[in-house]
């Protein structure tokens, strides 16, 4: 619709209009339910001396729609955000729908931390993770004893 040409404009060529044909065909929307499955957000990760801080980007979320779990050896952040289908004006129809839902996940590989103490928070669309690491055990050379 937002594509409709006013009559009396120059025409576009053939190739052209076959070019627009077929762009149009694979817009993002076709691909939505496979997207879906396997959407992700960015995450920074740092390491100090103690812990390993998490910065994730959960931009519209509320801290109810996001699950935190640790499993060992695999930290899981899972945010979920479902499809709102209230229409309070019935004449109104949805032209192009660019908001994503569903289940944003992203796994983690951590080992010897200390999964009691993890604390998490969320400010500003940012859930930030502080996953400390377990304490640290010195290795001990062994003496052979005669």
């Amino acid at each position: 619709m937002f594509d409709l040409i006013p009559f009396g404009r120059h025409r576009e060529d053939a190739l052209s209009q076959w070019m627009k044909s077929f762009n149009d065909a694979f817009n993002d929307d076709f691909f939505m339910p496979l997207k879906s499955q396997a959407m992700s957000f960015r995450t920074d990760i740092r390491e100090t001396e103690n812990a390993y801080l998490v910065e994730a980007e959960l931009p519209g979320f509320q801290k109810n729609e996001i699950e935190i779990d640790y499993v060992s050896p695999y930290l899981t952040i899972k945010a979920v955000r479902k499809e709102d289908n209230n229409v309070e004006d019935s004449k109104q129809q949805i032209v192009r729908k660019e908001r994503r839902y569903g289940e944003y996940v992203r796994r983690f590989y951590v080992q010897d931390i200390d999964e009691e103490g993890i604390r998490a928070s969320l400010k500003d669309g940012v859930l930030k993770l502080e996953v400390p690491k377990r304490g640290q055990t010195k290795s001990k050379r062994i003496q052979i004893e005669d």
